[in-house]
């Protein structure tokens, strides 16, 4: 996908090699027009594997073309993949990975996990395939992606078998494994540990990864949001010029408004407000890149597309943290669960941490507020307070 810069606005294009145009290559240029979502989710969907199956002779769409027999492991999940519930999801490629996993795992005798009939697969079937995806090819540990292939596989096997009760088996071989996985939880970057990132990314010509931080600090919005939807058209929009309009897409995939005034007038967040007032409008996205594309002189979005559409961004980061000496457990993040932790030691109720982090439950506030010596000092302050009026206290 190529942009192009016409008349102030961005407009898309997806066009062929020039090699790939002289051989031949069936798959015609398509303008895309100028939102940058619709463009990507067309060029991902339909142009680039289209150009992929021409450029292989078909052998990179095998696995859709792939006859699959009714009954099988690769049908359970073809059918969940029809699903309400797989449809809503904000990040299907992360279980498409996950269940890749599974039914592209090839046995002993050659055949795919996927071939398998699922009369065939029992609960010691999954185990013994859990056991083998925690080790890749080449030795190294991978167990957090082999739990959540064992996640995504349960899942599918129960909402597929609501649709076919009588070819599905009711025992479900992927619940109740024992996975002893447990994932680290996410260190929360402190105001000063924003503020060095921030000066950092300024300085090497990263501006925007700052400003992308203080977004999930400040705002309390997710790192995929912030790139890949936040557009300046929410930024103050007409309809409601004293606002942002968040996505919080994973749980409530709508945009909410953030008040960037109280009652009183007073500025609720001058940090952000000043920061976007200098950020250049480079295209409909808020972050955009910093520097031009080299070939087409127009400033792309961060993201690269794709399955892993992140990484680009999240290596830029990583060495944005390395430059400002930041820990090694610093992530961005780590930058929104600080927002979450120092509302906390604000001592904002959970009714306005959800609020303003875009929670449906209080539930999910104890990954993101983490517990402070701060928080501590508060709860013992106000319990000495309560004793002391009641005279409880012994003088």
């Amino acid at each position: 996908m190529e942009a192009k810069r016409s008349s102030g606005s961005v407009r898309y294009y997806w066009n062929a090699p020039t090699w790939a145009r002289k051989r031949g290559c069936p798959v015609s240029s398509e303008a895309l027009g100028g939102d940058y979502s619709i463009a990507k989710a067309r060029c991902d969907e339909v142009l680039n594997p289209l150009f992929r199956s021409w450029r292989t002779g078909g052998t990179s769409d095998e696995a859709t073309t792939r006859s699959i027999v009714i009954g099988t492991v690769d049908w359970c999940f073809a059918s969940y993949k029809k699903s309400p519930k797989y449809l809503r999801l904000a990040k299907p490629s992360d279980v498409d990975y996950a269940l890749s996993l599974v039914a592209d795992h090839v046995l002993k005798d050659g055949r795919r996990f996927g071939e398998l009939a699922l009369k065939a697969v029992q609960p010691g079937t999954a185990d013994r395939l859990y056991e083998r995806l925690r080790l890749r090819k080449d030795g190294k540990r991978r167990d957090r992606a082999a739990q959540l292939a064992m996640v995504y596989a349960k899942r599918a096997w129960d909402v597929a078998r609501r649709d076919h009760p009588t070819i599905i088996p009711p025992l479900n071989p992927f619940a109740n494994m024992d996975l002893d996985y447990k994932a680290a939880p996410t260190t929360a970057a402190t105001r000063q540990q924003l503020e060095e990132f921030v000066d950092a990314a300024d300085e090497a010509g990263r501006a925007s990864l700052g400003t992308a931080a203080m977004i999930g600090f400040y705002w309390l919005q997710r790192e995929e949001d912030i790139f890949t939807r936040l557009m300046w058209a929410d930024y103050r929009p007409e309809t409601s010029p004293d606002h942002v309009m968040i996505w919080h897409h994973k749980n409530r995939r709508e945009r909410i408004p953030l008040p960037l005034y109280d009652e009183d007038g007073t500025e609720l967040w001058p940090e952000m407000t000043a920061r976007l007032k200098s950020t250049p409008r480079r295209g409909p996205l808020v972050m955009m890149r910093d520097a031009p594309d080299r070939k087409t002189g127009v400033y792309l979005p961060w993201p690269t597309g794709g399955r892993n559409s992140m990484r680009f961004v999240q290596a830029e980061v990583r060495r944005v943290c390395r430059e400002a000496r930041l820990p090694d457990d610093i992530t961005f993040t780590s930058f929104r669960h600080g927002g979450h932790t120092e509302g906390a030691d604000a001592e904002l109720t959970d009714a306005q941490m959800r609020a303003l982090g875009g929670h449906k439950t209080t539930a999910a506030l104890l990954r993101y507020a983490k517990a402070t010596e701060r928080q501590r000092q508060v709860g013992a302050r106000k319990r000495l307070n309560s004793r002391t009026k009641k005279g409880i206290l012994s003088e």
